[in-house]
């Protein structure tokens, strides 16, 4: 009734039969009872019963179970005490067992062993086959990606530094190759630097870790093919792009372009319409259609074209710009200098709208605000070698040739590959007379690209400064190669006959002047298209659709009328002689240059000259923010490794 003793022992016999059947074999063994370390509960009157009062007896067993039971005579002289233990389930000694089994089998069998050599070759091929090499290599967090891209963009733009962008890129790629960006980035980067089969050998990486639903790597493909002059290839990546994503905008207004650059102007409107189709309202679409009507001689529908595309956003700068450039075809330059007006004010620091805006002044005889735009948006934009070129070209026609000579050698440090810098200096130098610098100069602007407009342009001009000197073998040359290029241009035609007739070749001239006349591929555009373009338009103008449809005949309706249909009368911009007589009457300028730069952008007029003759680009000082997390880091992706 009570617990077991500390300490017990019970004597057993065990009986065990023999091949002979009349003799049998007696064991006696001492079995001793481990004491409980603390009384349980659970245990009841029967268990403490049952376990003191174990007895075996010889007729209590069947001959089986004592045939288990019992051991041969040389286990029991080995194991005189036994130990009763809870019961521990383990089949290691069994899978060993088995183990060794096998191992003698496949040793007894060389097939399997040359087999087995084999997989194991190739599963140290292979990562998937060792976890400890996948887990070695930890994914760092997303938010590195976005750093590190952005880091390679400034190596890339600011500072040139292309090799330590593309190694920051490739890891990316390592640890991230199912994300597009990486690949279009370094894609853009190797362009730059005319890799062309680098950067075509990672687009197509690209598309293939995207599988193929990347419609950015696509169309970045596609750009570079139609640079390179691949048109056909060109074409069907756009149409890969638009696949991947029917709402890529960026794809159907690079197809149209093309389409446009190989004079297919109904099929470019098509693309346009089913960009506006899938994507909407979108600026940049808008205003190729409207430069596509202002080409046409519709103006009137440009205009309102480019109404849209304002509205669609004001802050596009492109937009206004494109309009303002129409305006001065159309010599309407009070509408020009309002829409200009505009362009800065809605991006301020865009270097175009400075630009254009300066060279526009400058053509109109106003030299000083010209100079005065330009030094403004290289100011704002010190690293931009356009803006430096067009004031040396400036400063070359109504100042001297030396401070031209230093803005055009500064110009080229900022940007060593942006080949109108090295032209336009060749040109100064063949100007003044210093016919081997021309020479060296034209040569540079060639070795960064042989197959581009300016090329064409820079060897027109070389044969030209042949021509002047009486080498006329090397200038025929010369315009036979740029003729190669671009086979349109009625310059190079002309010159090139010019210089025969001035031999006297009077019939190889005209023959020249024919050749010209046969091989021109002159565009005619169908007016056709306006009958059911609108039809594709956004479903937000069904009144205009209405209109239009009772109306064949309202796209030369007046401006006003069709800025009344939708609603633009506030913020248009009238390009009317009578309105510009009245404000010119008046002096009414709602627009003040002066405060604008002041208050908007907090630069002082008086020190631009000062500003302009210091070396910016060199040494730029930036303020750091006390929340900056820019951490320096060697073995990081980026200079930032964000850990959880």
């Amino acid at each position: 009734m009570n617990a077991l003793p500390s300490s017990s022992s019970s004597t057993f016999t065990f009986l065990t039969q023999s091949k002979n059947p009349n003799y049998h074999f007696k064991f006696t063994h001492k079995v001793p009872i481990l004491p409980l370390h603390s009384p349980s509960p659970c245990c009841s009157l029967s268990d403490s019963s049952s376990s003191s009062t174990t007895v075996l007896d010889k007729n209590a067993l069947s001959p089986e179970q004592n045939s288990r039971i019992a051991g041969s005579p040389e286990d029991s002289s080995s194991k005189e005490n036994l130990v009763v233990r809870r019961p521990v389930t383990d089949f290691s000694g069994e899978d060993s067992g088995k183990e060794e089994e096998e191992e003698e089998e496949e040793e007894d069998d060389p097939k399997a062993s040359v087999i087995d050599e084999g997989l194991a070759r190739f599963a140290k091929k292979m990562p998937m086959f060792e976890p400890e090499r996948m887990e070695s290599k930890e994914r760092p967090l997303a938010i590195n990606l976005d750093l590190a891209l952005y880091r390679a963009k400034l190596l890339a733009r600011r500072t040139f530094q292309y090799d330590e962008a593309e190694s920051l890129l490739k890891k990316c790629i390592s640890f991230w190759p199912e994300d597009g960006r990486p690949y279009v980035v370094l894609g853009k980067i190797l362009s730059k630097q005319s890799k062309t089969s680098e950067a075509r050998e990672i687009y197509e990486k690209g598309c293939q870790a995207t599988q193929g639903e990347n419609a950015y790597i696509w169309q970045c493909w596609a750009v570079l093919e139609m640079q390179i002059g691949n048109i056909r290839r060109a074409k069907e990546l756009f149409d890969a792009a638009t696949v991947a994503d029917k709402r890529h905008v960026a794809a159907w207004h690079g197809w149209a372009n093309l389409e446009l650059k190989q004079g297919n102007l109904k099929k470019a409107r098509i693309l346009l319409g089913k960009g506006l189709q899938y994507c909407g309202q979108n600026e940049y679409i808008y205003q190729t259609l409207a430069r596509l009507e202002a080409r046409a001689n519709r103006y009137q529908q440009a205009r309102y074209l480019f109404n849209q595309a304002t509205k669609c956003n004001p802050n596009s700068c492109a937009s206004w710009l494109s309009w303002a450039q129409m305006e001065v075809e159309q010599e309407n330059y009070h509408a020009a200098r309002k829409l200009f007006e505009k362009a800065v004010q809605a991006s301020p620091k865009n270097r175009y709208a400075w630009h254009v805006w300066g060279v526009f002044e400058a053509n109109m005889g106003n030299i000083d605000m010209g100079r005065k735009l330009l030094k403004i948006g290289h100011n704002l934009n010190p690293r931009d070698a356009v803006l430096l070129q067009s004031l040396a070209l400036l400063e070359y026609q109504y100042s001297t040739a030396n401070v031209a000579r230093v803005l055009f050698r500064r110009a080229s440090e900022l940007n060593p590959r942006h080949q109108p810098v090295w032209f336009a200096w060749g040109w100064m130098e063949w100007k003044e007379r210093n016919l081997n610098k021309a020479r060296k100069l034209y040569q540079k602007t060639l070795s960064i690209d042989q197959n581009s407009e300016t090329a064409a342009r820079c060897l027109q001009a070389w044969g030209v400064l042949e021509h002047r000197v009486g080498n006329l073998s090397a200038a025929r040359r010369l315009f036979k190669s740029s003729l190669n290029i671009n086979s349109q241009s009625y310059v190079t035609w002309m010159t090139w006959a010019s210089m025969e007739e001035d031999q006297g070749n009077s019939v190889r001239a005209e023959e020249i002047r024919n050749l010209y006349f046969q091989q021109r591929t002159e565009v005619v555009d169908d007016a056709s298209w306006v009958m059911g373009f609108l039809g594709i338009f956004d479903p937000a103008i069904d009144s205009l659709k209405r209109i239009l449809k009772l109306n064949p005949n309202s796209y030369n309706m007046p401006l006003d009328s069709l800025r009344n249909i939708a609603g633009t009368n506030k913020n248009r911009v009238d390009s009317s002689s009578d309105d510009e007589d009245d404000d010119d009457a008046n002096g009414k300028n709602d627009f003040d240059l002066d405060a604008f730069i002041k208050q908007k952008l907090t630069l002082d007029l008086s020190n631009l000259e000062i500003q302009l003759e210091t070396p910016k680009f060199y040494s730029v000082k930036r303020s750091k923010s006390p929340r900056r997390i820019w951490r320096r880091s060697i073995n990081g992706i980026a200079e930032v490794q964000v850990t959880q």
